[in-house]
């Protein structure tokens, strides 16, 4: 469902309100299975998307907790990359 998402998000098919749909079922799948690191890249979705569609608050929200988590676990490339991505984007 993540990937999903990520493909709805892609700017050659965007279509923000399926991508949502599939990130959030993600999430919903992933949360109470613990798979930490999957509701991270769900949340960090999630933050671009948001962030694409203008909703800046929403996708701040997203961002902190996906950098929360990547931090917590450690997850060191995906946090420069989310960090990187950030500072680009603006």
């Amino acid at each position: 469902m993540c990937l999903l998402g990520r493909i709805a998000s892609h700017a050659k098919c965007f279509d923000p309100k399926n991508a949502e749909s599939h990130y959030v079922e993600s999430l919903v799948l992933a949360e109470p299975r613990a798979m930490r690191p999957l509701v991270a890249h769900c949340h960090a979705g999630l933050a671009k998307l948001y962030r694409g569609t203008g909703e800046r608050e929403r996708a701040g929200d997203h961002l902190s907790t996906a950098t929360d988590l990547y931090r917590a676990m450690e997850m060191t490339y995906w946090l420069n990359e989310l960090e990187t991505e950030t500072k680009v984007m603006g």
